[in-house]
């Protein structure tokens, strides 16, 4: 047991060596848009269809749900982001509040969340734009993957090719960036609302829970206000991203917590805005598990150009959301690698402060998954990732409250008791609103996860720890 729970010590810029340091380059604009860009995508565009498959109309109930235990969340993620600014997010703060071994299954956790988040957007974003290629004499085999009929998928693996050059050039300018598409993004989906709202009908609200609130089986798929919650609890995520720049922003005191919350109450409210407009608009029944609802949905009520102009905004935005999640997991894995979890070589970084090494392994592994898989009922399996994570993080704010009482805080979550719990209870509980088959997919990747640990990255761990205790010895 020695070790298992061995704490991380958080080293300050100086204390690390220079070659495993970050360049602080960001602000709140670009954390906020940052966050924005990696919540606001393939969530709202595809899975309010899901949702309203497995709510009816109470699809609406099922976003604030979802949105109250992720506001929660983004809480704690702000208290503890500020506490302890350091790169790595839910992994980072795990392991020095809880211990080592908490921390790997975190991280191991995170790794399953964005690998299949970045995979997905990519395969989505090839949906919109393979026809616009195909048109222009593009082979359909390469647009697909083998168990689909073809060979591979060209465009998802371009794009990310495309998205982790950005990252490898320059965090800054990659975020500046970011935040000009999310513009763009923002501007598609209010043009939507401005449409679809002036086409509310109340009747298409009756039955509005037509499947009752608890998760349970109807015709072999999982149904209710609460199971709906859980799928699309992946439209909401995202801003823990943020957190893993906590290293390379400018003042982390104030921006981290301005990032983390403001992009929750943004998306919020605009999913919630985007749910009544849609299911207003048309009988959910028209759109339930359609690949592309919103969109449809403008079509139904006779506005196919606004239709067009939503679909090529997707086109152009999508990536990112790429670029949110493919910085977050390179940043993940870079802070494991420093730690000696992962092979230490992977934590160097360029001379503008990129981790280049990182980001182009973490790129070359999710377009190998873009490229060759398509992912069925994915947002449930990233969904059991980020649960585990958004709940590690609530314990760690609850535990610190306790263990360190008087320590600065430049954010403290307003009732912090009682928000703690909320994310604790609501995730536990949205984590059992999953179907049983991806409960059991995630126990088995962390039965793997933890056969790594033990094989290779505990023993590497203890020597990095000691070496980095040996640095911040002060001189006899």
């Amino acid at each position: 047991m020695t070790g298992l729970f061995r704490k991380k010590i958080i080293a300050t810029d100086d204390a690390r060596p220079a070659g495993h340091r970050l360049a602080r380059t960001l602000s709140w604009p670009h954390l906020v848009a940052l966050g924005v860009g990696a919540i606001v995508g393939t969530g709202i565009l595809t899975l309010i269809g899901v949702g309203a498959d497995r709510a009816g109309p109470a699809v609406i109930l099922s976003f604030v749900v979802a949105g109250v235990i992720c506001a929660c969340a983004a809480l704690a993620y702000a208290e503890m982001a500020t506490m302890m600014p350091a790169s790595g997010s839910a992994y980072t703060y795990s392991y020095v509040v809880l211990g080592e071994i908490i921390a790997w299954v975190i991280g191991w956790s995170l790794i399953l969340e964005y690998s299949l988040v970045v995979s997905t957007v990519a395969v989505g974003w090839s949906g919109y734009a393979s026809p616009l290629l195909e048109g222009m004499g593009f082979p359909h085999a390469l647009t697909q993957a083998p168990v689909l009929g073809g060979i591979v998928n060209l465009p998802a693996i371009a794009v990310i090719a495309v998205v982790a050059a950005l990252l490898s050039f320059g965090t800054k300018e990659s975020a500046t960036l970011n935040a000009v598409l999310v513009v763009v993004k923002m501007l598609a989906l209010a043009l939507f609302v401005v449409v679809a709202l002036p086409h509310f009908d109340p009747d298409n609200l009756h039955p509005f829970m037509p499947f009752g609130f608890a998760k349970h089986d109807v015709a072999g798929t999982a149904r209710g206000v609460m199971a709906a919650a859980a799928i699309i609890f992946f439209a909401f995520y995202g801003f823990d991203a943020i957190s893993t720049a906590a290293e390379e922003t400018r003042n982390p005191g104030r921006d981290l917590a301005i990032g983390i919350v403001g992009s929750m109450v943004v998306c919020v409210a605009i999913y919630i805005l985007i749910g009544v407009a849609a299911v207003g608009a048309v009988h959910f029944t028209a759109f339930a598990n359609s690949p592309d609802p919103l969109a449809l949905i403008l079509r139904q009520v006779h506005q196919p150009v606004v239709a067009t102009i939503l679909a090529v905004s997707a086109v152009v935005a999508l990536p990112t959301v790429l670029l949110g999640f493919l910085f977050g997991q390179s940043r993940i894995f870079f802070t494991m690698a420093r730690d000696g979890l992962l092979p230490e070589s992977l934590a160097a970084v360029s001379r503008r402060g990129s981790p280049v090494r990182i980001t182009v392994l973490t790129a070359v592994l999710v377009a190998i998954i873009a490229g060759l898989a398509p992912i069925d009922a994915i947002a449930a399996l990233a969904n059991a990732g980020t649960l585990a994570a958004f709940t590690a993080v609530a314990v760690c704010m609850l535990v610190m409250r306790r263990r360190a009482p008087d320590a600065p805080r430049a954010f403290r979550t307003p009732l912090a008791p009682a928000v703690g719990v909320v994310a604790i209870l609501g995730c536990i509980y949205l984590f059992f609103s999953l179907p049983t088959r991806t409960e059991l997919f995630f126990l088995g990747w962390n039965a793997i996860g933890l056969v790594a640990y033990f094989a290779y990255g505990r023993a590497r761990a203890g020597r990095a720890t000691e070496a980095a205790a040996r640095r911040d010895r002060p001189a006899p």
